[in-house]
Protein backbone atom coordinates (compact mmCIF):
# COMPACT_ATOMS: atom_id res chain seq x y z
CA UNK A 1 0.00 0.00 0.00
CA UNK A 2 2.93 2.39 0.83
CA UNK A 3 5.17 1.11 -2.18
CA UNK A 4 3.39 3.27 -4.66
CA UNK A 5 3.57 6.66 -2.64
CA UNK A 6 7.16 5.59 -1.64
CA UNK A 7 8.59 5.26 -5.41
CA UNK A 8 6.85 8.05 -5.88
CA UNK A 9 8.44 10.17 -3.54
CA UNK A 10 11.58 9.05 -4.33
CA UNK A 11 11.32 9.43 -8.26
CA UNK A 12 10.17 12.96 -7.31
CA UNK A 13 13.27 13.70 -4.91
CA UNK A 14 15.37 13.18 -7.72
CA UNK A 15 13.49 15.41 -9.76
CA UNK A 16 13.62 17.92 -6.89
CA UNK A 17 10.38 18.71 -6.58
CA UNK A 18 7.75 17.45 -3.74
CA UNK A 19 5.32 14.80 -3.98
CA UNK A 20 1.84 15.21 -5.16
CA UNK A 21 -0.05 14.46 -1.59
CA UNK A 22 2.30 17.16 -0.02
CA UNK A 23 1.16 20.78 0.23
CA UNK A 24 3.73 23.39 1.02
CA UNK A 25 1.80 26.93 1.63
CA UNK A 26 4.36 28.68 3.60
CA UNK A 27 8.09 28.29 5.17
CA UNK A 28 9.62 26.89 7.79
CA UNK A 29 7.44 27.73 11.58
CA UNK A 30 5.01 29.88 10.29
CA UNK A 31 2.53 28.39 12.33
CA UNK A 32 0.72 26.31 9.65
CA UNK A 33 0.28 22.68 9.29
CA UNK A 34 2.58 21.93 6.01
CA UNK A 35 1.38 18.18 5.00
CA UNK A 36 -2.28 17.68 6.30
CA UNK A 37 -4.88 19.96 7.66
CA UNK A 38 -4.36 18.11 10.98
CA UNK A 39 -0.99 17.86 13.33
CA UNK A 40 0.83 14.98 14.26
CA UNK A 41 -1.14 13.98 17.10
CA UNK A 42 -4.29 14.91 15.77
CA UNK A 43 -5.41 18.36 17.50
CA UNK A 44 -6.44 20.45 14.40
CA UNK A 45 -6.43 23.59 16.73
CA UNK A 46 -3.12 23.57 18.01
CA UNK A 47 -2.71 27.43 19.02
CA UNK A 48 -4.53 28.90 21.93
CA UNK A 49 -7.51 30.46 21.72
CA UNK A 50 -5.25 34.02 20.75
CA UNK A 51 -3.09 32.56 18.54
CA UNK A 52 -0.19 33.21 20.64
CA UNK A 53 1.32 30.04 22.03
CA UNK A 54 1.56 26.64 20.41
CA UNK A 55 -0.43 24.04 22.22
CA UNK A 56 2.19 21.92 23.84
CA UNK A 57 2.48 24.72 26.33
CA UNK A 58 -0.05 24.84 29.49
CA UNK A 59 -2.08 27.57 29.96
CA UNK A 60 -2.49 29.89 32.98
CA UNK A 61 -5.14 28.70 35.61
CA UNK A 62 -8.10 30.85 34.69
CA UNK A 63 -10.66 31.00 37.04
CA UNK A 64 -14.37 29.48 36.53
CA UNK A 65 -15.85 32.58 37.31
CA UNK A 66 -13.58 35.81 36.30
CA UNK A 67 -16.16 37.94 37.48
CA UNK A 68 -16.22 36.59 41.27
CA UNK A 69 -16.09 39.37 43.65
CA UNK A 70 -12.09 39.16 46.16
CA UNK A 71 -13.11 40.68 49.53
CA UNK A 72 -11.27 43.48 50.99
CA UNK A 73 -9.67 41.18 53.39
CA UNK A 74 -8.42 38.36 50.90
CA UNK A 75 -6.84 41.84 48.94
CA UNK A 76 -4.83 42.61 51.71
CA UNK A 77 -4.04 40.24 54.29
CA UNK A 78 -0.69 39.74 53.03
CA UNK A 79 -0.22 43.22 53.90
CA UNK A 80 -1.48 43.20 57.06
CA UNK A 81 -0.24 40.28 58.60
CA UNK A 82 3.37 40.02 56.33
CA UNK A 83 4.86 37.33 58.33
CA UNK A 84 3.98 33.53 58.61
CA UNK A 85 4.87 31.16 60.82
CA UNK A 86 5.43 27.54 59.06
CA UNK A 87 6.15 24.55 61.49
CA UNK A 88 7.54 21.05 60.30
CA UNK A 89 7.71 18.28 62.63
CA UNK A 90 8.75 14.76 61.42
CA UNK A 91 10.13 11.65 63.52
CA UNK A 92 13.31 12.60 63.49
CA UNK A 93 13.45 16.51 63.90
CA UNK A 94 11.62 19.62 64.41
CA UNK A 95 12.09 23.25 62.71
CA UNK A 96 10.13 26.16 62.07
CA UNK A 97 10.21 29.27 60.28
CA UNK A 98 8.92 32.92 59.57
CA UNK A 99 8.09 33.83 56.10
CA UNK A 100 7.43 37.32 54.73
CA UNK A 101 4.28 36.89 52.95
CA UNK A 102 4.89 39.25 50.18
CA UNK A 103 8.34 38.48 49.13
CA UNK A 104 8.43 34.92 50.32
CA UNK A 105 11.68 35.18 51.72
CA UNK A 106 12.57 33.16 55.55
CA UNK A 107 13.34 35.82 58.03
CA UNK A 108 14.31 33.47 60.29
CA UNK A 109 14.78 29.83 61.08
CA UNK A 110 15.56 27.34 63.34
CA UNK A 111 15.18 23.24 63.57
CA UNK A 112 17.02 20.72 65.58
CA UNK A 113 19.01 19.13 62.75
CA UNK A 114 21.45 22.55 63.27
CA UNK A 115 24.80 22.11 64.92
CA UNK A 116 24.60 24.41 67.81
CA UNK A 117 20.90 22.92 68.80
CA UNK A 118 21.45 19.78 68.45
CA UNK A 119 24.48 19.06 70.81
CA UNK A 120 22.53 20.91 73.49
CA UNK A 121 19.41 18.43 73.12
CA UNK A 122 18.63 14.80 74.24
CA UNK A 123 16.42 14.07 71.96
CA UNK A 124 15.47 15.96 68.83
CA UNK A 125 11.84 15.68 68.59
CA UNK A 126 10.59 15.64 71.62
CA UNK A 127 8.44 18.46 73.65
CA UNK A 128 11.40 19.94 75.06
CA UNK A 129 13.06 20.14 71.77
CA UNK A 130 9.97 21.80 70.28
CA UNK A 131 10.13 24.56 73.30
CA UNK A 132 14.11 24.91 72.18
CA UNK A 133 13.06 25.43 68.68
CA UNK A 134 10.91 28.04 69.47
CA UNK A 135 12.67 29.86 71.93
CA UNK A 136 15.63 30.07 69.15
CA UNK A 137 12.95 31.35 66.47
CA UNK A 138 12.01 34.04 68.68
CA UNK A 139 15.72 35.25 69.27
CA UNK A 140 15.81 35.54 65.65
CA UNK A 141 12.65 37.12 65.33
CA UNK A 142 13.55 39.95 67.74
CA UNK A 143 16.69 40.15 65.81
CA UNK A 144 15.21 40.65 62.45
CA UNK A 145 12.66 42.95 64.05
CA UNK A 146 9.70 40.87 63.91
CA UNK A 147 7.37 40.72 66.59
CA UNK A 148 4.15 39.31 65.31
CA UNK A 149 3.40 36.30 63.37
CA UNK A 150 0.17 34.39 61.85
CA UNK A 151 -0.08 30.54 62.32
CA UNK A 152 -2.43 28.04 60.38
CA UNK A 153 -2.06 24.29 60.46
CA UNK A 154 -1.97 22.59 57.47
CA UNK A 155 -4.99 20.33 56.94
CA UNK A 156 -3.15 17.61 57.96
CA UNK A 157 -2.06 18.43 61.19
CA UNK A 158 -4.02 19.09 65.01
CA UNK A 159 -3.14 22.23 66.93
CA UNK A 160 -2.24 20.16 69.75
CA UNK A 161 1.11 18.85 71.45
CA UNK A 162 4.18 19.54 69.84
CA UNK A 163 3.08 22.06 67.22
CA UNK A 164 1.00 23.77 69.86
CA UNK A 165 4.34 23.34 72.25
CA UNK A 166 6.24 25.81 69.44
CA UNK A 167 3.57 28.24 69.45
CA UNK A 168 3.47 28.33 72.69
CA UNK A 169 7.12 29.00 73.30
CA UNK A 170 7.17 31.98 70.43
CA UNK A 171 4.42 33.58 72.24
CA UNK A 172 6.13 32.91 75.82
CA UNK A 173 9.12 34.36 74.72
CA UNK A 174 7.97 37.85 72.81
CA UNK A 175 6.20 37.41 69.42
CA UNK A 176 2.43 37.79 69.08
CA UNK A 177 1.48 35.12 67.00
CA UNK A 178 -2.22 35.06 66.03
CA UNK A 179 -3.55 31.23 65.09
CA UNK A 180 -6.20 30.86 62.82
CA UNK A 181 -8.08 27.43 63.20
CA UNK A 182 -10.60 26.61 60.49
Amino acid sequence: MLRPVWRSWRNNAQNRSLPSFVQRTCGFHCGQVLFSPRSFFGVEDFLDDDNSRPYTYQKGKKSKNPQKHISFKQRTIAFMEPFSLDVFISKRFVSASLTHRVTCKQVAVAGTNSKDVKAALQSRSDIPACLAVGRILAERAREADVYTATYTPRERDRFEGKIRAVVQSLIDNGIDVKVYLN
